[in-house]
């Protein structure tokens, strides 16, 4: 008797431990339940997230917009099945393969989208949820208040303040993706975010920027952007992007175990997901060490080719690791802060770890200056708007009103500080800036090389330079992104040095005489404002 009641047991198990989770078809949509308080409907049509019910609140859409792929896949095929403790939603949109994973007592949704080429144009998915839910301030640079107005295309306003807004202003508060591990929003009773996935299928790198989060008075995004068009530098890349998760909480952030970083998701391995590659097929790259790391300033190692991206902070001795690699070969490039230091590659191969001998930085910090404006980091900190932390032009308009006028005084070298000097620089707005400087008899004898970094350009910007009497030829365009970077909120774009060897005729002949040097911005496009030809500056040095 004593061994029926336990095989009964066993056999009853599956359903006593799962109760409450499950799914139901109410016809036009699956009904997902986790148990623990969170209800999902998903469209049958084209997989959207018509309904999602966290404690009985509704926290679904606005506007008849649901929270989708993009702005919805439309028809497509979409089945679900239960393979306890889990829930997996397929949805077959043309080529693309879209997933919806739900895990017992658990208030997550697991995303994965599977875009294996550009027949379907979809690179970010979205979650839209109503502008009533949650609290916000007057100040969130991502919040479009109903007293502002547009002063830039239909994405950027200025309220009656001149603070300026934008669903591109994430640097106060997410930055680089390799700052955040999620984003969202909470009112105490819940919390409702989207924790990133790696990004090994995303483009633009560790320190790319991008929308992350939109509100305003008629609705609220969040957002994971796998490709972004805005500034963006790198290829789009194909192949399965996730875990994404969109995780409900009783208001607190969501768990440290489910970041990139740190999750384990072993437990997808058998979960039919096209395009996943287990632990086993991916392999690992350490480095022991870098050489001539400067103090103050972060190391990053990245990883990066036609298919995947990675990155790691390199420790205080310079040592860093890799996981999780997918095979192939990879360019290795070392950043200080966001300044490309060192370029190579290495080889991964599944299973297996490649070791990486220690890497002597190259940087450009090293070559003696007659004077230096700046420093070389790959970013404008420290220059005119950008001596705060967070920078103020990575959440706000250039033309925003708790910013400094652009069109600063002259530099004298030997008493002015890069604080003064403009870390923007347009055609239109603050051209052909002047920087006074003296140089030694000795220094007068011979022709000097002035080097001028740039971590952007706008439009085919780029500096032409006269020094008194002499002028540089205009050297070619950089290449870089093309569509607005410096409006929305973002620097980055493809960092690149431009030299000028200025001969020892142009200089005047005294010691005690003031050396011009005036820098102007050249584009063969026009734009106007802040919309014309424009630059980002990294360091400016004489050698």
């Amino acid at each position: 008797m004593l061994l029926l009641a336990l095989f009964y047991s066993l056999l009853v198990w599956p359903a006593a431990v799962l109760a409450g989770f499950g799914w139901s078809d109410d016809g036009a949509n699956y009904v997902v339940d986790s148990g623990a308080g969170l209800v999902i409907k998903v469209s049958k049509c084209c997989g959207d997230i018509v309904s999602m019910q966290f404690k009985g609140v509704e926290y679904q859409g606005y506007g008849g917009r649901n929270t989708q792929v993009e702005s919805g896949l439309g028809q497509s095929t979409v089945t679900i099945e239960q393979m306890n403790p889990c829930i997996k939603v397929s949805v077959t949109h043309g080529t693309l393969k879209h997933y919806l994973v739900f895990r017992y007592k658990n208030n997550n949704v697991y995303i994965f989208t599977n875009k294996k080429d550009a027949s379907v144009t979809v690179s970010r998915y979205i979650v839209r949820f109503p502008f009533n839910i949650f609290p916000h301030s007057p100040d969130d640079a991502d919040y479009y208040d109903d007293k502002s107005q547009w002063i830039e295309a239909t994405d950027v306003m200025k309220d009656p303040r001149g603070f300026t807004e934008s669903k591109h202003y994430a640097g106060n508060t997410y930055g680089r993706t390799i700052d955040y591990d999620y984003v969202g929003k909470s009112n105490g009773n819940a919390g409702m975010w989207i924790v990133r996935s790696n990004h090994e299928k995303a483009s633009g790198g560790p320190f790319f920027r991008s929308l992350v989060r939109r509100g305003s008075f008629t609705g609220e995004d969040l957002y994971e952007i796998y490709h972004y068009n805005m500034g963006h530098t790198d290829p789009e890349r194909f192949g399965l992007q996730g875990p994404t998760v969109l995780a409900f909480t009783n208001g607190e952030p969501p768990s440290h175990n489910l970041f990139a970083s740190r999750a384990d998701w072993g437990w997808f391995d058998n979960m039919g997901i096209e395009g996943w590659v287990p632990q086993s097929g991916r392999g690992r790259v350490s480095g022991i060490g870098l050489a001539n790391m400067k103090a103050g300033y972060a190391y990053v190692v990245g990883l990066s080719n036609a298919n995947a991206q990675y990155w790691a902070t390199a420790g205080a001795n310079g040592a860093w690791t890799i996981n999780g690699v997918l095979p192939g070969t990879y360019t290795l490039t070392v950043y200080k802060s966001e300044l490309e230091v060192h370029t190579s590659s290495v080889t991964v191969e599944a299973g297996r770890g490649a070791a990486v001998h220690t890497i002597t930085c190259a940087d450009p910090a090293d070559v003696a200056a007659l004077w230096r404006i700046g420093e070389w980091d790959g970013t404008p900190k420290g220059f005119l708007n950008f001596a705060d932390t967070p920078m103020k032009p990575t959440y706000m308009h250039p033309s925003d009103s708790r910013l400094a006028p652009w069109d600063a005084s002259n530099y004298i070298v030997g008493t002015s500080t890069a604080s003064i000097f403009p870390g923007y620089m347009w055609v239109d707005v603050n051209n052909d800036h002047i920087v006074y400087f003296r140089l030694s008899a000795e220094q007068l004898a011979s022709g000097h090389r002035l080097r001028i970094g740039l971590t952007e350009a706008y439009i085919g910007g780029r500096p032409r330079v006269s020094v008194n009497g002499w002028t540089s030829p205009i050297p070619p365009a950089t290449h870089q992104g093309g569509t607005r970077s410096l409006t929305v909120g973002t620097y980055r774009g493809n960092n690149a040095v431009l030299t000028y060897d200025v001969p020892a005729s142009a200089w005047k002949p005294s010691a005690s005489e003031w050396q011009v040097l005036t820098i102007s911005i050249v584009s063969g496009s026009r734009g106007s404002g802040f919309l014309s030809a424009g630059v980002s500056f990294d360091c400016l040095d004489l050698v």
